[in-house]
């Protein structure tokens, strides 16, 4: 879900002028799964310009109260949102934890790093959501320590069909800054793609494990 359009757009502007997304379509990136894919997103990068990272940790954080409330606890999904996780909690003035893919294979084997009590509410922060399934992942890791999660917050969502259904079959709550629509609308605004382009940027979304250049 996207709360504001003028945000949305706005990140997306952002994103493509530091380099965070780069839109490729004739010459397509290959994704860890094997997939092709003219997109790639790298959020980290936001970190390196001051001026970026500040607006998304205050866009992030109005989010945040404005649908939950102030949360007892932040969680930052490792290892893309331990960072932009940290900025929001310290904009709320709450403490920050971060939950690991797996428990540790060593010392005290913790998933979740930082200290959270049982029953505190919990909201979730992302960088970047694609099928959903590690952000998810680590819901259940928070719920499983006896936290109330109370939904989650990304930067950027590519919007695939099963990630809206992960979520909703898990009955978590999603909202985030932009997504691969905006994305799109404002790449076309700012002549970074052509008419053609978007033609093909378009075809990819609708069957990202299958599309072919």
């Amino acid at each position: 879900m996207i709360l504001n359009k003028d945000t949305a757009k706005k990140t997306a502007e952002l994103l493509l002028q530091i380099k965070a997304i780069k839109l490729s379509p004739n010459d397509p990136f290959n994704w860890a799964s094997g997939w092709k894919s003219p997109i790639y997103c790298d959020n980290r990068i936001t970190l390196s310009y001051p001026p970026v990272r500040v607006f998304l940790k205050e866009e992030i954080a109005k989010i945040v109260e404005l649908q939950y409330g102030k949360p007892d606890v932040i969680a930052g999904v490792a290892t893309g949102a331990i960072a932009i996780g940290v900025l929001v909690a310290q904009e709320l003035g709450v403490p920050f934890i971060y939950v690991r893919p797996e428990p540790k294979k060593h010392g005290r084997k913790n998933q979740i790093e930082g200290h959270l009590e049982r029953g505190q509410n919990v909201v979730v922060i992302e960088d970047l959501i694609s099928t959903g399934n590690s952000s998810l992942n680590a819901v259940d890791a928070l719920k499983e320590a006896g936290a109330v999660v109370k939904g989650m917050v990304a930067i950027f969502s590519y919007g695939f069909d099963v990630a809206t259904k992960n979520f909703e079959e898990k009955n978590v709550g999603l909202t985030t800054l932009s997504s691969y629509e905006n994305l799109l609308e404002q790449a076309l605004d700012s002549n970074y793609i052509t008419d053609k382009e978007l033609i093909t940027l378009n075809d990819w979304r609708k069957s990202p494990s299958t599309w072919k250049q």
